[in-house]
């Protein structure tokens, strides 16, 4: 039987039990990527050829601002 559970680690002991079962090969441990907002854009950016830039961006932030305000 296979199970993931996501664990919030409150005590430093408990890291330390954690990786005493790992080592026992009774768990695995795979630690999740820290990815800022900054890399998860530059990585969607990179899958279209070209990205709007700063005037497409804000004149498109601006009609929907003007479409909210209308109501």
């Amino acid at each position: 039987m296979n199970s993931s559970i996501k664990i919030n680690i409150l005590n430093p002991k408990a890291a330390k039990l954690l990786k005493n079962l790992a080592e026992l090969g009774l768990i695995s441990i795979k630690e999740e990527s820290k990815k800022g907002f900054s890399e998860v854009l530059k990585k969607l950016r990179s899958n279209y050829k070209s990205a709007p830039d700063l005037e497409e961006i804000t004149a498109e932030v601006e009609k929907v601002r003007a479409k909210r305000h209308e109501k």
